[in-house]
């Protein structure tokens, strides 16, 4: 069979068979009268096998080897490849990331292009002082696509520049929710608690809305920090949380300071109040615990308080009763 008609039967050009011919990878084993190349089976099958091993991502030198060496194993060569193919795939995934935030952002023309790549950059840089510099300068110049934004939120480890995402967000106003509602959902720790706090930034309705479902989140740590934003947007569903986190002792201050806040509402100080006795009536609670849980009755308004603070000063635990009789005499002045 002539050259081209291998050509036309195989797909393969004729340009490309003889550049296999002078590399020796199939070299027709006859001529015509004329001279001419000349395929038989054997050569076609080759053919056939070339194109094959090349479907796979072997080079010219690779399928050569696998062809003549008779000792040529292909596992080596194969998981090579895959792992190629993987590296390859992450980089083309990447750059088509990058493509569409890069066209969500809508450029203008080529100087916004340039300059959203040059943040884009920045926020993947190793230096926290150009990740913060690039997220503080996202909301000022050329707007950073929000998906960029929440994905640095989330992987940020350094806390002044994971301070300055969440502010970047909290200015993009809700765009990003959904995103970090997500990130409530990982799999992994951290990014739960960097969800949860750039959330706590944003003061829209939709924010609030997801930190009250954060509330029943199975992890704790984003249980807590939603209880705390919660309370200081009077949110009352956060109040058995936080007196949770005053007897744990987990960001007790701040939990008080936030059950403080709720209490100014009076329609909510009496629950405050009777949770937090109920709690030291509990007979397991610790001493170091109910005289956190006596403190934070100091700021909570109403005659509940009054007269739990009342019975606590003749408590058994002197510790108690102390704080409790000098909690009622700043109250009594007032």
């Amino acid at each position: 069979m002539l050259i081209g008609d291998v050509a036309r039967r195989s797909g393969v050009s004729a340009r490309m068979l003889r550049h296999y011919d002078s590399l020796g990878l199939v070299r027709p084993t006859g001529r015509t009268k004329a001279g001419y190349r000349e395929y038989g089976g054997e050569d076609i099958r080759r053919i056939f096998h070339i194109e094959s091993l090349r479907s796979l991502g072997l080079s010219l030198r690779e399928v050569g080897c696998a062809l003549d060496d008779p000792g040529f194993t292909p596992s080596e060569l194969v998981d090579d490849l895959i792992h190629q193919t993987r590296e390859r795939i992450a980089a083309e995934t990447a750059l088509l990331t990058r493509l569409r935030r890069i066209g969500a952002a809508e450029p203008a023309g080529w100087e916004d292009v340039l300059q959203i790549v040059a943040l884009l950059q920045a926020l993947g840089s190793e230096s926290a002082g150009k990740r913060q510099r690039a997220a503080l300068s996202s909301v000022e110049e050329i707007p950073v696509p929000v998906e960029a934004l929440v994905e640095a939120a989330l992987s940020e480890t350094d806390p002044n520049v994971a301070g300055a995402l969440r502010w970047a967000l909290a200015q993009g106003g809700e765009g990003g929710l959904a995103l970090l509602a997500e990130g409530l959902g990982s799999p992994v720790a951290e990014v739960r608690k960097r969800a949860v706090q750039s959330i706590a930034e944003m003061p829209n309705a939709e924010a609030t809305a997801l930190l009250r479902d954060a509330l029943t989140n199975s992890d704790l740590v984003v249980r807590r920090c939603a209880a705390l934003a919660l309370g200081a947007r009077g949110v009352a569903d956060a109040v058995p949380t936080l007196i949770d986190m005053i007897v744990e002792e987990t960001n007790d201050v701040d939990a008080a300071d936030a059950l403080s806040v709720l209490a100014s509402d009076p329609a909510w100080a009496d629950q405050i109040a009777t949770g937090l006795v109920d709690c030291l009536a509990h007979g397991t609670a610790a001493s170091s615990a109910r005289r956190r849980l006596t403190q934070a009755l100091a700021d909570i308004p109403g005659s509940t308080a009054s007269r739990a603070l009342a019975d606590l000063s003749h408590d058994e635990d002197r510790a108690v009763a102390l704080t409790a009789t000098y909690i009622l005499g700043i109250r009594q002045t007032r």
